[in-house]
């Protein structure tokens, strides 16, 4: 289990350095092209959530932000013996803790990935753990044997 912890701890801490990066070398709201077409990087701050749905209701992620990480840590254990569902929630644990550190720490999100090809919300590494996450929870599910019972 000590592993997990481990990986939680290293994508966390990944999340802060890619985004102390952005802000320390991209100016808020201007864009970097990395693979032309393809991504970009933008320093985009958000107090709402994807496409800037709830922005500005802090106070409501504060408190889904500790509710779902009570009920994942939760669920870490109960699922102690479940690899691939361990390691979708670890994965969802730090996107969350990374996103929530952020809100906590300067009020808002920093966001910086941009899919240039696609209309698509800006994102960051937490925002991309989450997302992992629940791909491999899904595929947990899809693979659990006690539901096709």
């Amino acid at each position: 289990m000590w592993i997990y912890w481990v990986l939680m701890f290293v994508l966390v801490v990944a999340d802060q350095v890619i985004k102390s990066a952005i802000v320390n070398h991209i100016a808020l709201g201007a864009s970097q092209t990395v693979v032309p077409g393809l991504l970009s990087l933008t320093n985009l701050h958000n107090d709402g959530a994807a496409w800037s749905i709830l922005q500005g209701k802090m106070g409501f992620f504060y408190l889904i932000s500790i509710v779902a990480l009570g009920v994942m840590v939760y669920l870490l254990w109960r699922l102690r013996t479940h690899r691939l569902y361990e390691s979708g929630i670890v994965f969802m644990i730090a996107g969350t803790l990374g996103n929530f550190i952020d809100r906590i720490r300067i009020g808002y999100v920093v966001d910086m990935f941009q899919l240039d090809f696609i209309n698509f919300p800006i994102f960051n590494f937490a925002d991309t753990c989450l997302t992992v996450g629940v791909i491999l929870v899904l595929i947990a599910v899809l693979r659990d044997e006690s539901f096709d019972k």
